[in-house]
């Protein structure tokens, strides 16, 4: 088997996320440093900075042009940030592998904790999901839109064009960045698939699959997995502020779920425990969620 080409974002953290993989995948092989070739991509969405997501197609814009590579054979397999990738892939396309899940948490930066932030601050973020949860414990927040990677968005704190932002305490480990404080998950929910990272192939491609499981961690996939249930049974985008994180605890996945309004006022929470190769518990908590939810949250979610 000649070496694999592994797809990638050009950003410096999806290249570092990339790097563990191939030396992992090198490893469990016993292939030599290199074999694994990374090939870097610049998506749609790392070009266009400067509106939300939302606006321009959503998810997609991080995968498609790595999808299309893949399944025209030009890719082995690809890397991706999990909670970056739509819970609907191509039938082309399988989640092979997952590696073992990071830290979960949101990092505060800007301030030692949320109820330290002074009034009316002025923070930074174009997730959805961020924002509700932010506006529901602070309604005097002004949150405005933050794209860019991790190093953009220090600088605008440190510049002091924006007094806060959240990011992801496992990005800030990949890239070695010691910065802000750890929000528990109680106060700040992850999103589904937050701290992840999974290796996509060819459906077709039972060699790569084979090579890809070497590195898979059954639990992390199985987890993920469920959240992935869940969020495809809302018909939610990256439009839609919701929060969801899978654990495996005495022999059982333990979900825990969240919907909120866009301002962060209306929140409807529920929990479900089930057997690890069940996704079908999974989407009847989200159904059950948006039975309960009042139209302020069920209008962003497209299985209504």
């Amino acid at each position: 088997m000649s070496g694999l080409k592994l797809g990638t974002r050009g950003s410096p953290l999806a290249l570092a996320q990339a790097r563990k993989v191939a030396s992992a995948i090198e490893a469990a092989q016993r292939w030599p440093e290199g074999y694994v070739e990374l090939v870097p991509f610049t998506t749609t969405g790392d070009k266009v900075k400067d509106r939300p997501l939302t606006e321009i197609g959503g998810k997609g814009l991080w995968t498609k042009e790595l999808d299309q590579a893949l399944i025209d054979g030009e890719l082995d397999f690809c890397v991706h940030s999990m909670k970056d990738v739509e819970s609907v892939r191509p039938a082309e396309i399988h989640i092979a592998a997952v590696r073992p899940r990071g830290d979960v948490r949101d990092r505060l930066i800007g301030a030692e904790s949320i109820d330290r932030l002074k009034k009316g601050a002025v923070v930074g973020t174009s997730s959805k999901r961020r924002a509700a949860q932010l506006l529901r414990l602070r309604p005097d927040l002004k949150i405005v839109p933050l794209r860019g990677n991790v190093e953009t968005r220090l600088k605008k704190v440190e510049s002091g064009e924006i007094d806060a932002t959240l990011l992801a305490a496992a990005g800030l480990k990949r890239l070695e960045i010691t910065a802000g404080t750890a929000i528990p998950t109680e106060v700040i929910l992850p999103p589904p698939g937050q701290a992840v990272i999974g290796m996509e192939c060819r459906t077709n491609d039972t060699r790569t699959q084979s090579v890809l499981t070497t590195v898979n961690n059954q639990i992390t996939y199985d987890c993920v997995m469920a959240e992935r249930a869940f969020t495809r049974a809302l018909g939610a985008t990256c439009a839609s502020p919701v929060a969801a994180f899978c654990v495996l605890e005495d022999g059982d996945l333990r979900m825990r779920a969240q919907l909120f309004s866009e301002d962060g006022r209306e929140m409807v929470e529920d929990r479900a425990v089930f057997d690890c190769d069940d996704v079908e518990t999974p989407a009847k908590l989200a159904h059950r969620l948006l039975a309960k939810a009042p139209e302020s949250i069920r209008r962003l979610f497209a299985a209504q």
